[in-house]
């Protein structure tokens, strides 16, 4: 894609998020290969209908893929298709206050690419595209049957589940991103079990290399993450990680007490 027509998407996008959409529906040119013109003659309707019908044939495309990681590379492939859409809505919603925005017309195209950069581990991406999502309380296409919180939070903590399960580490910050932009939203307690479990498991790596003074607290951290998980979950798998933990934690060097002051 050209660059003028990546901006002419990106402008669009955020016009069409930023007012009501005008028009009496969605023009059939929009799906066209013809080139660009300047972005105040493109209807925004008439972007949101090319970006709606590019991610419809990209749903059948992978609709077609039976392998796992081959649906992964598609979807690594057509991402940077949605990138300049994405960073229009994102460029109006950090502009309006919460739950402002006006329907683009192609409004499950974001949710679809924040899911698809979930599955091919750009976290990065996925929780710039999860927080909008939650702040503006879009709405999740109905094929992926949970809410965005759940998803979002669900999703990356079986990934570091599975990465952990083969003791692979995974990246702590992405876990507690996760657990700070999802705190205080009603769920199900078995997702945040997960979450729970997945972050404790990084915080007792973490404790494992540190020094003794250091260890301590990264430890005592691990433990009320586990035991969070067995109270959320009791079957979620943390009692032998638990009990290791803890005799770890006793078998620590007493805290340093160069510091307190003389004896009264």
């Amino acid at each position: 894609m050209s660059l003028a027509r990546r901006n002419q998407e990106r402008i669009l996008a955020m016009k069409a998020a930023s007012a009501p959409a005008s028009g009496s529906g969605f023009a059939p040119t929009a799906a066209t290969g013809t080139a660009p013109v300047a972005a105040d003659q493109v209807r925004p309707n008439t972007a949101a209908a090319a970006i709606k019908l590019r991610l419809t044939h990209a749903l059948r495309r992978l609709a077609q893929i039976k392998a796992v990681t081959l649906k992964v590379a598609a979807k690594r492939e057509m991402l940077p298709e949605y990138r300049d859409w994405c960073d229009g809505v994102l460029a109006a919603g950090r502009a309006s206050p919460p739950g402002s925005l006006s329907p683009t017309g192609a409004d499950e195209v974001l949710p679809t690419v924040m899911v698809w950069s979930i599955d091919i581990e750009d976290y990065s991406r996925a929780l710039e595209l999860a927080a909008h999502v939650l702040r503006h309380e879009v709405t999740m296409p109905s094929r992926y049957q949970r809410d965005a919180a759940t998803l979002v939070l669900e999703e990356i903590a079986e990934a570091a589940l599975r990465a952990q399960a083969i003791n692979a580490p995974f990246p702590l910050s992405v876990l507690e991103q996760v657990e700070e932009l999802t705190a205080g939203i009603d769920m199900h307690d078995e997702p945040r079990a997960k979450l729970a479990k997945a972050i404790g498991v990084e915080l007792a790596r973490a404790g494992s290399d540190a020094e003794a003074d250091a260890a301590r607290p990264i430890i005592t951290r691990a433990i009320a993450q586990l035991e969070a998980a067995q109270r959320l979950n009791d079957r979620v798998g943390v009692k032998t990680k638990l009990t290791g933990l803890r005799r770890a934690l006793a078998s620590l060097p007493a805290p340093d007490q160069d510091n307190a002051g003389p004896p009264g």
